[in-house]
C-alpha cells in the first residue's frame, strides 16, 4: 500500500538504468533458459516459471529433470513471500526488469520502492547488467546433449538424487513459533545489563507491521528470547508509516493499522518480559519532486532525494508530533533509539555535508545531530509514556562526537559500537576493527572513550554488539565461538555498561552466544568460563558440556585469525561460502555488498595480500575442523541419553561444520582467483604446470566442500539464511557449484593443458 501512496505523491521510483556489460557467463548450464529454471526450481513455482518464458508449467518441469533434478517441491505461499529478495538476487544476472517483475508479480513502483528501501538491497546487488528477455524454444540436438551431460554428472556426485529437502526452506520459523514445553521458560531479571535487545531471526524489514499473516515476534520466538535472557526486540520504524504525514495524508495511509499491531506486539512482549524498541532513522528524505511544493523544507540533496531539513521549525514540529502520536498510542513502548548521521539521508549533516543547506551550513553537525535526538525526546515527553531514547553515535565523526555527547538532552541513553577502533593484527598486517566483529574482542577506545563522556553527563550507557553472529558470518544462525562472547561480555561488564544492543538483524537466534551474555550480567562474580559451563551443562547435559565448552574455546581461538576488515566482511564470499561460482575467465563485475562476490580478490582483501588473506581464512577452517573433530571423537564416549541433549549437540556440530566450510570455501576461491591470474600471464609450461595443479586441488576440495554443506543444508533449514538479505543460497545452488567444477574440471582445465603443451617452448 505504501508503495501505491509514493507513486500516488511522487509519480512512479525509476528503476535504476541497466549497465552496458552483459551478464556474467554460466557455459556449465545447457543454456541461459535451463539455468532459470535450475536456480529457480526450489523457490518458484513451475506455473510462474513459465508465465516469465512464455511457455507451459510441464516444459519447465521437464527441463528441470532433463538436467537431472527431483521433484520440483511445493513452494508455499508464505515461503514465497519470504524469500523475495533470494528471488531477486539469483535472477539479477538472467531477466531483464520487465520479467523479473513479472516472476515476482510486481508493479515497478514496487520493485523500485524495494530496491531502494529494503535495507539497501540496490547496493547490495550492485548495477543491473542488460539482459536479453528470456523465452522457451525447445530444445535442439546440441542442447539435449548437455542435458544428457549436466543429467550424468548431477547422477555421479549427487545418487541420492537432489531437489528434494530433507527440511523445507523455512522450515525453522515453524519450530521457532511454537511454545516451549511447559515449564521451559526461565528468566533472568536482575542483570548488570538491564537492556539486553536484539532483532528477530527472521523478520520481514521493510514493514513488518504491515504485512499479513507474517508476525515478526510469535509467542514461540519470544519465550525462547526470553529463556535465553533476552528482554528486549527492536523493528524498523519510519515516521510516515505510524504518524499522519501533514502535508499529504495519504503517504501515511495505514497507519492506525500499523499502530494497533504494535500496540499488540508490545502486550504480548510484556507477557514474556521483553520490551519492544524501534529503531528510527529519521527525518526520512522525500524525493525531490515533494519539494516543487513545498520548496521551503527542502535541505541537501542526494540522488533524486532531498531531506526535511530539521532546522525548519515546520519539520522540528513534525517529528515531535509523529514521536508523540506513537507512544500515545503505545504508550507500554520500551524505548527508541536512533541513528542520525549516515545510513539513510535523513538530517541535512547525516551524511556530513551539511554545508550545502542555506540553514544547517551555518550550523556545525554536532548541534544538529544532538538537536534531532532533543526533538525525539520532546515528542516521548509529550506524551506522558515512560518510553526510553537511546541515541547511538554510529557514523559520528570523532572530530565533533564529544560536542555531540555534550549537548544531547539529559535523561536519555547513549549507545556506542563496542569494538570499533579495536586496534589488532592478524598475518602480520595491522588495522583496527570498525564493527561486527565476533574475532576481536571488545571493547575498543573509541567507545571507552564516548561511554566516558556520556557517563560525565549522567547519562546511561549502552554497548552494541555482535553477539550472535556478525557479517564475518551471517548464513550460521551463530558462530560458535562463545568463548570471545563470554570475554567480551566479561569486558562490558567491567567497563559498567548499563544495557547491550545484541546485534542488528543479524544473530537473534536464540543461541548459547545470548545465554552467556546473559549469564555474565547476572552474576557480577562469574567469569567468562563459568558462565560457558553453566550455559553447556544445561543446554547439553552435565557429562558432555565440558567437551562443548573446550570447544568453543577452540572455536573462538581459532576464528581469532580471521583476516578482519570492514572491507573484507562486506565483500568477500564469507555469506555465500561454497555456493558462489568459480569462473574461467574475470567477470569484470566489482564485488557488492553481502550480495554478489563475484571474482573480485582485490575487494575481498583489501588491506591482505592474496596469499595472506587465504591464509588465514585457513587457519579459521582448520581450527574449526580440529576443534569439531575433537567434540566428535569425545561425543563417541559419552552416553548422551537424553533426546533434546542429542539433538542440541548434533545441531551444534552442524552450525560447526557449515562455519568452517564457508572459511574453507572463502580460501579457495581466493586462491582459485590468484592462481587463475597467474596462469593468465604464464609462458611456458614450467610455470604453467603447478598453477595447474593448483587449480585442480581447488576445484576438487571445492566439490567436496559444497556436497559436504549440501548434506547439512537439506536437514537444516537455518543454515544460509539472514533476516534481511534471506536466503544467501538453497541446496541447488550448492548442486550448481559441483556442477560448475566439474565444468572447469572437464572442460576448461584440459584446453588449458593443450594450451600450455602447443606452445613452442612445450
Amino acid at each position: 500500500m505504501l508503495i501505491l501512496v509514493f507513486e500516488m505523491l511522487f509519480g512512479a521510483h525509476a528503476l535504476p538504468e541497466p549497465v552496458a556489460s552483459p551478464p556474467v557467463r554460466l557455459p556449465h548450464f545447457p543454456d541461459r533458459v535451463h539455468a532459470f529454471v535450475w536456480k529457480n526450481w526450489q523457490l518458484v513455482p513451475a506455473e510462474k516459471m513459465a508465465l516469465v518464458l512464455g511457455t507451459t508449467p510441464e516444459n519447465v518441469v521437464g527441463l528441470g529433470r532433463s538436467m537431472g533434478l527431483s521433484g520440483p517441491p511445493e513452494i508455499t505461499e508464505e515461503q514465497q513471500r519470504r524469500s523475495y529478495i533470494t528471488v531477486i538476487r539469483r535472477n539479477w544476472h538472467l531477466l531483464p526488469y520487465d520479467q523479473l517483475m513479472q516472476l515476482l508479480g510486481w508493479s515497478e513502483e514496487q520493485l523500485a520502492f524495494t530496491l531502494r528501501e529494503d535495507d539497501f538491497l540496490s547496493v547490495k546487488l550492485g548495477a543491473k547488467p542488460d539482459c536479453a528477455p528470456l523465452l522457451y524454444v525447445a530444445p535442439d540436438e546440441a542442447v539435449l546433449d548437455k542435458e544428457r551431460h549436466t543429467a550424468a554428472v548431477v547422477r555421479e556426485e549427487f545418487p541420492d538424487g537432489v531437489g528434494e529437502l530433507g527440511e523445507p526452506l523455512f522450515a525453522f520459523v515453524q519450530k521457532l513459533s511454537e511454545p516451549l514445553p511447559s515449564g521451559k521458560t526461565p528468566r533472568m531479571h536482575k542483570n548488570r545489563f538491564t537492556r539486553r535487545y536484539c532483532y528477530s531471526y527472521f523478520a520481514l524489514y521493510g514493514d513488518p507491521l504491515y504485512a499479513e499473516n507474517i508476525d515478526p515476534y510469535p509467542d514461540g520466538l519470544l519465550e525462547r528470547l526470553a529463556a535465553s535472557g533476552v528482554n528486549g526486540v527492536w523493528l524498523q520504524g519510519l515516521l510516515a508509516k505510524l504518524a499522519p504525514f501533514p502535508w499529504d495524508s495519504r503517504l501515511s495511509e495505514g497507519y492506525e493499522k500499523r499502530l494497533a499491531r504494535l500496540r499488540e506486539l508490545v502486550a504480548r512482549a510484556k507477557r514474556h518480559g521483553i520490551g519492544v524498541y524501534l529503531y528510527l532513522n529519521e527525518p526520512r528524505s522525500l524525493p525531490v519532486s515533494f519539494f516543487e511544493k513545498y520548496p521551503q523544507f527542502m535541505g541537501v540533496r542526494e540522488d533524486g532525494f532531498a531531506a526535511l531539513c530539521t532546522s525548519v521549525p515546520e519539520i522540528q514540529q513534525y517529528i515531535t508530533d509523529s514521536v508523540s502520536t506513537i507512544c500515545s498510542a503505545v504508550p507500554d513502548l520500551a524505548g527508541l533509539f536512533t541513528i542520525t548521521a549516515s545510513e539513510n539521508l535523513t538530517n541535512c549533516w547525516s551524511h556530513q555535508r551539511g554545508m550545502e543547506c542555506p540553514r544547517c551550513g551555518k550550523r556545525p553537525a554536532w548541534e544538529v545531530i544532538a538537536e534531532v535526538n532533543a526533538l525525539i525526546k520532546r515528542g516521548i515527553e509529550k506524551s506522558g509514556a515512560a518510553t526510553e531514547l537511546i541515541a547511538w553515535d554510529w557514523g559520528w565523526q570523532d572530530d565533533w562526537a564529544a560536542e555531540a555527547i555534550g549537548a544531547l538532552p539529559e535523561g536519555l541513553g547513549f549507545m556506542s559500537v563496542s569494538e570499533w577502533s579495536l586496534p589488532i593484527s592478524r598475518g602480520g598486517i595491522e588495522s583496527t576493527v570498525g564493527e561486527y566483529s565476533i574475532s576481536a574482542i571488545g571493547p575498543g577506545p573509541r567507545a571507552q572513550r564516548h561511554w566516558g563522556l556520556a557517563r560525565s553527563r549522567g547519562l546511561k550507557t549502552f554497548a552494541k554488539i555482535q553477539a550472535g553472529n556478525t557479517w564475518e558470518l551471517s548464513a550460521v544462525p551463530y558462530i560458535p565461538a562463545v568463548w570471545n562472547v563470554a570475554r567480551h561480555a566479561e569486558n562490558l561488564r567491567h567497563s559498567q555498561v548499563d544495557g547491550l544492543m545484541l546485534g542488528w538483524t543479524l544473530g537473534g537466534y536464540p543461541s548459547p552466544n545470548l545465554e552467556v551474555v546473559a549469564e555474565i550480567g547476572k552474576d557480577e562474580s562469574i567469569t567468562a568460563l563459568d558462565a560457558m559451563n553453566r550455559v553447556a551443562s544445561r543446554r547439553f547435559g552435565k557429562k558432555i558440556s565440558p567437551a562443548v565448552v573446550e570447544a568453543w574455546q577452540q572455536f573462538s581461538t581459532a576464528f581469532s585469525e580471521f583476516p578482519f576488515h570492514i572491507g573484507v566482511v562486506y565483500t568477500a564470499p564469507l555469506q555465500t561460502g561454497p555456493a558462489n561460482p568459480l569462473w574461467e575467465s574475470p567477470t569484470g563485475y566489482r564485488a557488492t555488498m553481502c550480495g554478489f562476490p563475484y571474482d573480485d580478490l582485490d575487494s575481498w582483501r583489501v588491506i591482505y595480500p592474496a596469499d595472506v588473506f587465504a591464509n588465514q581464512l585457513e587457519k579459521v577452517a582448520q581450527g574449526f575442523e580440529n576443534a569439531l573433530t575433537e567434540l566428535r571423537t569425545r561425543m563417541g564416549s559419552v552416553d548422551v541419553r537424553r533426546s533434546a541433549h542429542r539433538e542440541a549437540i548434533e545441531s551444534e556440530c552442524r552450525i560447526a561444520e557449515a562455519a568452517a566450510l564457508h572459511f574453507r570455501s572463502a580460501a579457495n576461491q581466493a586462491r582459485f582467483v590468484a592462481a587463475r591470474r597467474a596462469l593468465d600471464q604464464a609462458q611456458t609450461p614450467e610455470v604453467a604446470a603447478p598453477l595447474l595443479t593448483e587449480l585442480e586441488r581447488i576445484l576438487r576440495d571445492e566439490i567436496d566442500v559444497a556436497k559436504r554443506l549440501y548434506a547439512i543444508q537439506i536437514c537444516d533449514s537455518r543454515i544460509g539464511f539472514e533476516a534481511t538479505n534471506h536466503y544467501f543460497y538453497v541446496p541447488i545452488d550448492l548442486v550448481e557449484k559441483v556442477v560448475n567444477c566439474r565444468d572447469l574440471l572437464d572442460r576448461w582445465l584440459p584446453q588449458q593443458h593443450v594450451r600450455f603443451q602447443a606452445s613452442p617452448s612445450g
